[in-house]
C-alpha cells in the first residue's frame, strides 16, 4: 500500500486529470511552490496537501484505510477466540492423549505452513492470486457517488492489485494464524490452571522405545530455552493412564505441550510473518513520480524566473577602431563602385592625403583582380584600406575576398564602409523608417564580421 501522503499525492493526480474543481487553486499552490525548497517528493507531498485544505480527500482515505484495518482485526480477534474455544472444547477430559492434542495443535497448521513455504518457493517473481482484493474491495466498505469517493476506491482497488500485495496478504495469513494460536495457548494455560490433567499416550505399533526416542526429538527444541521435558520413565508410565497420575509427571507433560505450542508453532509463524513484513517493505509500492503529471510540474518547478531589472542584454559585436600606419597605402574597393572619386579622404588623416602615398587600385570584383592585388601585396609591404558599401551583404564569398586580402596585406588590413544610396533595393511603398533600420541591421552584420576578424573600421572624420 502507498503511504498515507503518497495516497493523497496520488488522489490528487487523479482527480485533477478529471478536471475537478478542488477547494483550492492547484495552479495557485504550483506556483507558490516554485521557489521553495525541498525534494521534489516532498514537494509533491506538501502541494497535495495544500490542495486538500478542507481536508476532504485525507478524510476521506482514511475511512477507508481505517475500515480495512478494522476488517483485519476483527478478522483476528475471531480467530483468537475460534483457537480458544477450539482447544477449551478439545481439552474436556481429565485424562489426556499427549500426541493426539499435539497432532490436533499442530498438524493442520504445520501443513499449511510448509504449503505457503513451497508456494511462495516456486511463485518467486509471479503475482499471485488476490483473494484479499475481491474479500475486502473497497466499494464494499464505502458508499458514495460523488467524485472523489470513486476516485478514492479506485485507487485502493489499484494497489490491491500490485504485485507486493502478496506479501502484506501473505503478512495478514500470518497473522491469523498467530492469533488462532494465540487463542490456543491461552486456553492451555487457563486450562491448566484451573485444571489438573493426566497425559497419557496409546500405539498399537510403536513401542516405549520407540516413543521415548520421539519424546526426546520432540523436547529437543523446547528444552533449549527452558521448557521441562518427561524422562524415560515418566514416558514409559504414561502409557494408558485412566486415572490421576503424579504431579510431578504431568507437570513435565503440561511444559512440553506448551513448548511445543510455542516453538513449533508460534515462532516459524512469527518469523514468516517478520518475513512477509520484510518483502513488503521492500516491494512496497511507491509513487511514480516519473509519470508525465508528475514531470510536468517538477519541469515547472525547475525553471527559473529572471527578473527583468536583473537582466542584462549582451552587446552586440563591435569593430575594433582602425589604427592608420605612416606608411605607404593601398586602396580599393570591394566589388561595387563609389559615387566619389577620393572616398578614402573622409577617413585618413589629413597628412596621408597626397596621392603620392596612396596607390588606387580601383575595385576588386574577379579573379584577375584579386591575383593582381594579392601579387602587388607580396611584393610591397604596404597597408590596404578597403572601401566596402555598408549596404552590401557580408556573405561567405565576399568574407572570403576579405579573408584573403588580410592575409597578404603585410602591414595590416583596415576597412572603410560607405554609405550610398544607390545600392539599396528601394520600393516605392518604402517609407524612411524601413531603410533606416535596414541600413542599421546590415551596418551591425558588418560589425559583428570585422569583430571576428580582428580589422580595424575606419570611422568619417577620424
Amino acid at each position: 500500500m502507498l503511504s498515507p501522503q503518497d495516497q493523497l499525492t496520488e488522489l490528487v493526480r487523479t482527480l485533477e486529470t478529471q478536471q475537478h474543481v478542488f477547494t483550492t487553486d492547484p495552479l495557485l499552490i504550483t506556483e507558490k511552490l516554485q521557489s521553495e525548497d525541498g525534494k521534489p517528493l516532498q514537494k509533491l507531498h506538501r502541494r497535495a496537501s495544500r490542495i486538500d485544505s478542507n481536508g476532504a480527500l485525507a478524510q476521506v482515505l482514511g475511512k477507508i484505510d481505517g475500515r480495512i484495518k478494522g476488517i483485519m482485526v476483527v478478522m483476528s480477534i475471531v480467530w483468537c477466540v475460534s483457537g480458544f474455544l477450539g482447544l477449551f472444547t478439545l481439552l474436556q477430559s481429565n485424562v489426556v492423549n499427549f500426541f493426539y492434542v499435539l497432532v490436533c495443535l499442530l498438524g493442520f497448521h504445520t501443513i499449511m505452513l510448509v504449503g505457503w513455504l513451497v508456494m511462495t518457493l516456486m511463485n518467486q517473481g509471479k503475482q499471485s492470486t488476490n483473494w484479499f482484493a475481491s474479500f475486502v474491495s473497497p466499494s464494499y466498505l464505502i458508499r458514495g457517488k460523488d467524485d472523489v469517493t470513486k476516485a478514492a476506491v479506485d485507487l485502493y482497488e489499484r494497489q490491491l492489485q500490485h504485485s507486493g500485495m502478496r506479501w502484506y496478504l501473505g503478512k495478514f495469513s500470518h497473522q491469523l494464524w498467530l492469533a488462532t494460536l494465540t487463542g490456543m495457548l491461552f486456553a492451555i494455560v487457563f486450562l491448566l490452571v484451573v485444571r489438573q490433567y493426566s497425559f497419557s499416550w496409546e500405539s498399537t505399533l510403536l513401542s516405549d522405545q520407540a516413543l521415548i526416542a520421539l519424546t526426546q526429538i520432540l523436547g529437543w527444541l523446547p528444552s533449549m530455552v527452558g521448557f521441562d521435558v518427561p524422562d524415560n520413565a515418566a514416558v514409559t508410565q504414561s502409557r494408558l493412564v485412566t486415572d490421576a497420575m503424579p504431579l510431578s509427571v504431568a507437570r513435565q507433560w503440561a511444559s512440553l505441550l506448551v513448548g511445543s505450542l510455542l516453538m513449533y508453532g508460534m515462532v516459524p509463524r512469527a518469523i514468516a510473518w517478520t518475513f512477509c513484513a520484510l518483502m513488503f517493505r521492500r516491494k512496497k509500492m511507491r509513487l511514480d513520480i516519473k509519470l508525465p503529471y508528475y514531470q510536468k510540474i517538477l519541469n515547472f518547478w525547475q525553471r527559473h524566473v529572471v527578473d527583468a531589472d536583473d537582466y542584462q542584454e549582451a552587446p552586440a559585436p563591435i569593430a575594433p577602431k582602425a589604427t592608420v600606419s605612416a606608411g605607404k597605402k593601398v586602396v580599393a574597393l570591394l566589388e561595387y563602385p563609389s559615387e566619389q572619386d577620393n572616398w578614402w579622404q573622409a577617413g585618413l588623416n589629413a597628412t596621408l592625403k597626397a596621392s603620392s602615398e596612396i596607390e588606387n587600385f580601383g575595385i576588386i570584383d574577379d579573379r584577375d583582380d584579386m591575383a593582381r592585388l594579392k601579387a602587388y601585396l607580396d611584393h610591397h609591404p604596404v597597408q590596404v584600406l578597403l572601401g566596402i558599401h555598408e549596404n552590401a551583404l557580408p556573405d561567405r564569398g565576399t568574407l572570403r575576398k576579405l579573408d584573403q586580402i588580410a592575409s597578404h596585406a603585410k602591414e595590416g588590413l583596415i576597412v572603410q564602409l560607405l554609405g550610398d544610396t544607390t545600392l539599396t533595393d528601394k520600393k516605392e511603398d518604402q517609407t524612411s523608417e524601413q531603410l533606416l533600420e535596414h541600413k542599421n541591421i546590415r551596418y551591425q552584420q558588418w560589425q559583428t564580421a570585422l569583430s571576428a576578424r580582428k580589422i580595424g573600421l575606419v570611422h568619417s572624420g577620424a
